[in-house]
Parts: structure tokens; sequence; C-alpha cells
């Protein structure tokens, strides 16, 4: 099984794609961690795309992340997706939560990156909780055109909106 799972910076993907992964047994891919370089620059394009390609290699994965440039490259092997979908608020708040706990662990959040979160990243024009105010509107237009287009017809979409659905669907997974 392939599965990604998108949604808003904060709507929790990285938390659910490791309960599924874990619940199936298969790898959990987290596109972030091939994307971001050292001190918060992105790798060059074909290193993050070969990075993603050797992932996707893999016969089972559930990935999670956005990146809308990659959707053929993922959504041609992709069996199921996973929207989650809360609302702003609550997006917000859960965004706002995860960058707290990183802060005072100071834990890097990839491997050999030294990325991590501070305070003034928190308050910068780069901020994640910007980021969810500028995308979470979008992203609802684009997710649901997503589960729409005739190209993906062939990938099983489950759209869920709270953390009863979320609950709901890991019981049922199996």
């Amino acid at each position: 099984m392939k599965i990604n799972i998108i949604g808003t910076s904060g709507s929790g993907k990285s938390t659910l794609a490791k309960q599924v992964a874990e619940k199936l047994s298969i790898p959990h891919i987290e596109i972030d961690s091939l994307f971001w370089g050292p001190d918060w620059t992105p790798v060059e394009e074909q290193i993050f795309l070969d990075r993603l390609k050797t992932a996707l290699d893999q016969p089972a994965w559930v990935m999670d992340g956005n990146y809308t440039k990659t959707y053929d490259l993922r959504f041609q092997q992709t069996d199921m997706i996973i929207w989650i979908d809360f609302s702003l608020a609550r997006t917000l708040l859960q965004a706002l939560r995860r960058a707290i706990f990183r802060i005072i662990s100071g834990k890097e959040l990839w491997q050999d990156t030294g990325n991590v979160e501070t305070l003034g990243k928190l308050f910068s024009k780069d901020s994640i909780l910007l980021w969810t105010l500028k995308t979470h509107k979008t992203n609802r237009i684009k997710y649901q055109n997503l589960m729409q287009d005739e190209h993906y017809s062939h990938i099983q979409f489950i759209h869920l909106r709270s953390s009863r659905e979320i609950k709901q669907f890991l019981t049922e997974l199996d």
C-alpha cells in the first residue's frame, strides 16, 4: 500500500503518517526531510527529485507532505490519499503548539541539517503560522479539485475533518 497524507501545515500530517506507518508496518517518508538542507535551505531541485524517486521506489510507504510540483511523480504510484482538513483555528493552534514544543526541545527537525525551530523564526516572515494563514483556504480549494481530477481516479481519497474521524479511520485500518 502506498499512502500520501496531505493537509495544511500544522494539520497533523506527520503525526498521522507515523501512526498509519506503524500500524501497517511500512516505512514513513516525510517529504520535508528530503527537501530541506542545512540552514533552512532547500536542496537543489534535482537532488530533491532523486531523493523522492528513491523513496517512492519502495514497495509500500506512508508519505506526508504537500509539494504540489511533485504530484504527478508521487500520485502515479499512490493507492490512497488522506486529506486532513481541520478548521483554520484548529490548524493554527496545532501549528503553534508544535512550534513551541520544538522551540523548547531544541530538537533537530531533519537529520544532519541543523534545522531547529526558534522563537525568531516563529515570528519572522517565514513563520509557520503565517504560512498556515496564507495557505489554508487555497489548500482547501486545491485538495477539493484534486479529489475530482480524473488523472487521479485510481486513488482512493479519504477526507478527515475531525479527531473523531481520524480515530475511527485508525481503528478501521488493518
